[in-house]
């Protein structure tokens, strides 16, 4: 039986963060550590060992934001991620007595980012865990991974890779993952956790 719903921290980057908000992205993979290799034989055991949560578990998002102004009991939010859309759309408010940073014209990290500065939150649907280079066609898509959309209209299962080529899915994605792990990265084909979820907020 479930117990008590666990709430943690995960860091994305900026198309990342759009990606969600736009419905787009609703798997993201994370590196198995050594330290769990020992734990289980199979993959469908090792996946009951996933730091990042369990089904039902819930991840608030921490994106690169500052503090644009504080009024008398509400403090105003910006999200780097959002800064091209309108203004209702990129910022946030939250109670003034909980915003312990200062306003700032300066971006703060997402990795400093606090759970009061969190805009999204995601709840977990399955995790499991296999190979880096055995992600599907499907669930590249559903990491998020830009499609070429009115670049390239007469082929709708084309996407985007970082340098702005276009590609297939999977090849979008490993491109994607080099650019953020380096080249060796992909051809390592670690174990990786693959944490599904939905938008809940």
């Amino acid at each position: 039986m479930k117990g008590e719903v666990k709430e943690r921290g995960m860091i994305f980057n900026d198309e990342m963060v759009r990606a969600i908000l736009g419905g787009n992205k609703t798997q993201t993979r994370r590196i198995v550590e050594e330290k769990f290799y020992g734990r289980a034989v199979a993959a469908e055991l090792l996946a009951k060992h996933c730091p990042y949560g369990q089904p039902g578990d819930r991840i608030w998002v921490r994106e690169t934001y500052r503090v644009h102004g504080k009024a008398t009991d509400v403090a105003t939010l910006v999200y780097r991620a959002s800064v091209r859309n309108s203004w209702t759309e990129q910022t946030h408010r939250v109670p003034v007595e909980v915003c312990n940073k200062p306003v700032s014209e300066k971006w703060t990290p997402s990795i400093h980012m606090p759970r009061w500065a969190s805009r999204i939150l995601l709840e977990i649907t399955n995790v499991r865990v296999e190979r880096l280079n055995d992600i599907s066609e499907c669930d590249a898509r559903d990491e998020g991974v830009p499609p070429a959309g009115s670049l390239l209209p007469d082929h709708p299962g084309t996407f985007l890779t970082p340098k702005g080529d276009f590609a297939m899915a999977k090849v979008a994605f490993q491109r994607l993952w080099e650019s953020i792990y380096g080249e060796e990265s992909w051809s390592a084909n670690p174990w990786v956790w693959v944490i599904e979820f939905e938008r809940i907020q």
